[in-house]
């Protein structure tokens, strides 16, 4: 009995081992809850020191969002913070459901993991300066036709924010 136990564990050890190696080309990859809804006025945000300053990096915007999302597009603004205090702020827009009304991403359950660019699609990107870089997410949804945007924004479980090694 004490032989099979050993085996299993053995296994385990193994099993976890190749699940947590068999993304190596993640640097910083977390994701933040929402409660409920996300609020217009609340921000994720994520802090994290530059990897290499040499390497070319990818850097994404990850949502998990469930089928209360009601939009075929997502309004993001986006602020990376460099160490030295320079800021560069974008308004994004992605798409997040296909013209059928199906939502978009990954996923088989009622919960859809979506990895949204950011940096380092069209040109490489690369952390200029070592030190701590802060990025901001704050949703900028609104109604067509509404000056205000909406105030809280359903169907949006989770907010995350990735770097990549780059493979180019």
């Amino acid at each position: 009995m004490q032989k099979r136990t050993s085996r299993l564990l053995f296994l385990a050890v193994i099993f976890c081992f190749l699940i947590t190696s068999c993304d190596s080309k993640s640097v910083y990859d977390v994701y933040k809850s929402v409660p409920d809804q996300w609020n217009k006025d609340s921000i994720a945000s994520f802090n994290f020191k530059a990897p290499d300053t040499l390497k070319n990096y990818d850097l994404y915007v990850q949502l998990r969002n469930t089928n209360d999302y009601q939009f075929s597009n997502l309004f993001l603004i986006v602020e990376l913070n460099y160490p030295n205090g320079k800021a560069v702020k974008d308004t994004l827009e992605y798409k997040m459901a296909a013209p059928n009304g199906e939502l978009l991403g990954t996923g088989f359950s009622d919960i859809k993991e979506n990895k949204l660019w950011f940096r380092g699609f069209k040109a490489p990107f690369q952390f200029e300066e070592e030190g701590d870089y802060t990025v901001i997410i704050q949703h900028a949804m609104r109604n067509n036709g509404d000056v205000n945007g909406i105030m809280n924004l359903e169907g949006i479980t989770d907010i995350g924010f990735r770097v990549e090694q780059a493979q180019k």
